[in-house]
């Protein structure tokens, strides 16, 4: 094997045991954790100095996008007036490998002054850090992933992993959804995956091909081919509610059982109880349901009228540009 790919794997095989060893060495601290970012009611602020800042940033930027605002304060800028931006209803995390960062030494004492919560993330929890946090999650790897044992590799990779943790938790707990996400990014195409509605994208209810169980077959085949959606027609009562639907699919089971398709009707061939999707919904909300179900089309309802009059229908492909 060529020495390159030697050290790949080893580097990478360090790093995702140094990730996995945190389950083990962090625990009910990371709930407490928890607890804290959640009842506070400022900004939480994240510092560190060299390679952990550049980790710091990182949460502090996924933290944002996740519904939890944040903001990286440098360390030994804090001490020359930024200080000024930390309130008592704001939160600090701390990141310092060794804990004795001295840049973090003026920080820590203004944060416990005034009683500003502190968690600290350390790897040594008798170090001023972590002797100061009000929550300390400790982070200890066996080894770092430089061969020479000098460069933060491996504790700072474990470091990213815990924030990531901390950030997802606090959005699950947060009931943070996809289109609060999407109102956080609103530029490029996630935003116009997330943000758009299936109402955005059906076809209206005047160009659906609608019959009653009644219809010949051979008059449901004529609206099939020849309306503006093909390949598709929807079955309605008198009350104009969605009982069934007739797709492609329909059409061939049936021939492959039978000759004498134009001898019946739509209420022989429907599937019946087809899946729908409210109008407000999100449009990528339509599309894992077609994937899930492995169809093309959805009827769409209107969620105030809370019945199963179509409003429209969504078509497989109307969805695929917005991957």
């Amino acid at each position: 094997m060529n020495s390159d790919i030697k050290e790949l794997h080893r580097v990478l095989e360090i790093e995702a045991r140094s990730i996995l060893s945190l389950k083990d060495s962090v625990g009910e601290e990371f709930v407490k954790a928890i607890d804290l970012l959640l009842h506070c009611h400022g900004k939480v602020f994240l510092t560190g100095i060299g390679k952990s800042g550049l980790i710091a940033r990182k949460i502090a930027s996924t933290f944002s996008s996740t519904g939890t605002p944040a903001i990286f304060i440098h360390p030994a800028e804090s001490a020359h007036g930024d200080l000024g931006m930390i309130n008592t209803n704001d939160l600090v995390i701390a990141i310092s490998n060794s804990g004795e960062t001295e840049e973090l030494s003026h920080l820590i004492q203004y944060v416990t002054r005034r009683n500003i919560p502190l968690i600290g993330i350390t790897k040594n929890d008798d170090s001023t850090l972590g002797k100061a946090s009000s929550v300390l999650l400790k982070v200890t790897v066996k080894e770092e992933a430089c061969p020479l044992g000098l460069a933060p590799t491996s504790s700072t990779t474990a470091t990213l992993a815990l924030g990531d943790a901390l950030a997802t938790a606090l959005l699950k707990r947060r009931g943070f959804k996809e289109e609060n996400f999407a109102e956080f990014h609103p530029g490029g195409m996630l935003a116009k995956r997330l943000l758009t509605k299936v109402k955005d994208l059906m076809q209206p209810v005047q160009a659906l091909p609608l019959v009653s169980p009644q219809t010949p077959m051979k008059e449901v085949i004529y609206k099939m081919t020849s309306s503006t959606i093909r390949g598709v027609a929807g079955v309605v009562d008198k009350n104009r509610q969605l009982i069934g639907i007739i797709t492609d699919g329909d059409l061939r089971r049936s021939l492959e059982n039978s000759d004498s398709i134009h001898a019946k009707s739509a209420e022989d061939i429907m599937t019946m109880n087809p899946k729908v999707i409210e109008k407000g919904q999100m449009a990528e909300r339509a599309l894992s349901l077609m994937e899930a179900n492995k169809i093309q089309a959805l009827f769409v309802v209107d969620e105030m009228k809370q019945d199963r009059e179509p409003v429209g229908l969504i078509h497989l492909q109307d969805l695929l540009n917005l991957r």
